[in-house]
């Protein structure tokens, strides 16, 4: 059987922050993306906090978990990756997302590893943020959204009313 074609794929590396996840988790199940688990987890998956914060979408979310980073790469490092992280260099606004690609956040104390992001320079995007620099980012959650609709609104919202 053929898996199901996604609109995108969010992949979180290594979330750290139940409620994040959980929140990121229903914006997944709405919008019809899949949602990839990156281990180390912060939390465990049936963290009453991960759960509360993704009410009762959970069952409607298409979910994959990976070992790690490296397992993750091995299966689907060949698909089109585009890395959010403060270290981008185009605005998240300023690249034309393919269908079905895969949107890459790291985690929330840490981002992405710096090597990965050197390997795809030309898809690291960035969210426009002030310059003070006790202000790191934007909540992980909130990223996701911005990102993910995005990407969305350049294809006509699909399967979205």
């Amino acid at each position: 059987m053929q898996e199901k074609k996604y609109p995108f794929h969010v992949v979180l590396v290594e979330p750290e922050i139940p409620p994040n996840t959980g929140n990121i988790s229903r914006t997944c199940a709405i919008t019809g993306a899949k949602l990839h688990l990156v281990k180390p987890l912060g939390f465990s998956i049936d963290d009453r906090a991960l759960r509360r914060a993704g009410l009762d979408y959970w069952d409607h979310l298409n979910l994959e978990v990976h070992e790690n980073l490296l397992s993750f790469m091995e299966k689907y490092g060949n698909e089109k990756l585009y890395l959010a992280t403060t270290h981008g260099g185009v605005r998240y606004t300023d690249v034309s997302y393919e269908k079905g690609s895969f949107l890459l956040f790291g985690r929330e104390t840490a981002g992405l590893p710096k090597d990965l992001i050197a390997r795809y320079p030309d898809t690291a995007v960035r969210i426009p943020m002030g310059k003070d620099s006790d202000l790191r980012s934007l909540n992980l959650s909130n990223s996701v959204a911005i990102v993910l609709y995005e990407a969305l609104r350049q294809h006509g919202f699909p399967d979205l009313v």
